[in-house]
């Protein structure tokens, strides 16, 4: 969603999804799809736990979340490429959806950032309270019970598939004057809380308290977040720790294998080419876009197909650096917008259906990631942190990951059970 703009309305029914979760109960294999049950997801296999309102509910393990595992002595490691979204919600232009589709034709699972106030209507808009700002300010707008639906809809069928939902926060304030590069951390938490709360009681808001809960514990599901324009970083992310996030991709990274910061693992965009000239550009829609029609988001239409092009081939370069050399995680982030004629939206239908049917790549969420890099040994990091970007071993991966790790440590979130 643009960051100046309102988010619109999509023409999805709202009371579609409801079948889904009563098949949590009962422990059948459909979803709700558009036009009604279709093959997917397996549902929980538990009887629906109600949180609060209903507006959430915990219904067992989410499906599809792969147990990660431990890298032999040896062992090449996996491509892992993370596809993320701010702001995500359905609007009228209907790329939540759509992308959710690309996701599960390709073998990937992403990341939906939320933007809480993308789940407050209009009318109940001084419900939020933002830092250094009046109540009910929100430089993106609010939402309206048709939107809230849809947008609930999806959030529903994307975690039941396996994705993760993050947030964005709220009301998406940056640069001087109370944006959140001025955040103290007490004012970060309160952000973090609303954010939250505004899943949480989505029914209470909107009056909808017929609708089917979204199918997961937010407390427990919300463990990282990007901040509006990478702002803000230092400060969110001692809130962040203090709150039991696991991770952070507010900032701008080298294509490395990421690292601990603060104790959040550090799972910033990074740099990648820029095809016809001489600087890098960050894994970003908005940064190409910037770079090529500077603040016009629909710049001369005879060239979008070019600027398309552009990011296409620049992430597919960047894959490729990672890919044939140090195996660095790439990451990868966007909007739900149709900036350019939507040429930034094929770019990365292209690059999702080139890279992640490739062997040996994993295109998953951060939450896999993090689980993943939990798993793994301290030590065959550290090794594979000494590669610069694009290296590969000299001596081969056999070689240098050749050093039997430690045991895994008790407690390892994602760690392979231990046989007792």
């Amino acid at each position: 969603m643009a960051a100046t703009q309102r988010i619109a309305v999509g023409a999805v029914a709202a009371a579609a999804c409801a079948a889904s979760l009563a098949s949590c109960a009962t422990g059948t294999n459909s979803k709700e799809g558009a036009s009604g049950p279709q093959k997917g997801a397996p549902a929980p296999q538990s009887v629906v736990r109600l949180i609060g309102d209903g507006s959430t509910a915990y219904t067992g393990a989410q499906p599809h979340l792969p147990v990660p595992e431990r890298l032999k002595p040896g062992e090449k490691p996996p491509q892992f490429v993370v596809f993320s979204w701010d702001g995500s919600g359905e609007d009228s232009q209907k790329l939540f959806s759509h992308f959710r589709k690309v996701a599960k034709e390709n073998n990937a699972t992403m990341t939906y950032f939320l933007s809480g106030v993308y789940m407050l209507p209009e009318e109940k808009r001084d419900l939020y309270r933002p830092p250094q700002h009046s109540p009910g300010r929100s430089e993106i707008g609010f939402n309206d019970e048709q939107g809230i639906a849809d947008t609930v809809k999806q959030l529903r069928l994307a975690w039941l598939e396996g994705n993760e939902i993050g947030t964005h926060f709220n009301g998406h304030f940056c640069g001087p004057d109370g944006g959140v590069g001025e955040w103290s951390v007490a004012e970060w938490k309160s952000e973090i809380a609303q954010a939250k709360q505004f899943v949480k009681t989505w029914k209470t808001n909107t009056g909808m308290k017929d609708a089917a809960p979204l199918p997961f514990d937010y407390d427990k599901e919300l463990i990282g977040a990007r901040t509006p324009c990478l702002e803000g970083q230092k400060n969110f992310t001692q809130a962040a720790r203090e709150l039991g996030f696991r991770y952070d991709t507010s900032g701008v990274n080298d294509q490395v294998w990421p690292k601990k910061k603060e104790g959040l693992w550090d799972l910033s965009m990074q740099l990648v080419p820029f095809p016809g000239h001489t600087f890098e550009q960050l894994t970003m829609d908005y940064n190409f876009m910037v770079n090529q029609s500077g603040t016009s988001t629909q710049g001369d239409p005879d060239k979008y197909d070019y600027w398309g092009d552009q990011m296409r081939d620049g992430l597919l370069q960047g894959f490729n650096r990672a890919y044939n050399g140090n195996r660095a995680p790439l990451v990868i982030g966007n909007h739900f917008e149709s900036w350019n004629g939507g040429t930034y939206m094929r770019a990365i239908d292209s690059v999702v259906e080139n890279v992640c049917n490739k062997p040996e790549v994993r295109c998953v969420s951060f939450h896999q990631l993090a689980d993943w890099l939990d798993a793994q040994d301290p030590q065959v990091l550290a090794r594979l942190r000494t590669l610069n970007v694009g290296e590969a071993p000299r001596q081969g991966w056999a070689s240098f990951l050749s050093g039997r790790p430690a045991p895994a440590p008790k407690g390892v979130p994602g760690a392979p059970a231990v046989r007792q």
